[in-house]
């Protein structure tokens, strides 16, 4: 799914224009293109979706948002690797996984 900014704050309802705008340029949400054409792919419309309920139903401020969307970026990118590593040791003969469960 693509959508374009209105479509975005038309998910919404208390979602005003402007404030989706100033997200995106905080680099908050890094939709496709330029303002006022940006186009909002899967991801950033997840991602919108959970600045907006930091903000709303969690009442996270402002000033905090980037503190929580980049420790959240970390976790994000640490399951990612551990995955990576998952499958590589799945990859693994079968006595070399023995070993890594016994090291664990």
């Amino acid at each position: 799914m693509i959508l374009q900014l209105t479509s975005v704050t038309a998910l919404f309802s208390d979602l005003p224009l402007h404030e989706l705008t100033g997200w995106v340029e905080r680099g908050w949400v890094r939709p496709e293109g330029e303002a006022p054409t940006w186009l909002f792919h899967e991801i950033d419309i997840a991602r919108v979706r959970l600045i907006h309920d930091l903000r709303r139903d969690m009442d996270i401020g402002e000033d905090a948002i980037p503190v929580v969307l980049s420790l959240l970026d970390q976790v994000y990118e640490l399951r990612a690797h551990l995955k990576q590593v998952l499958r590589a040791v799945e990859a693994q003969p079968e006595e070399v996984r023995r070993a890594i469960r016994a090291a664990l």
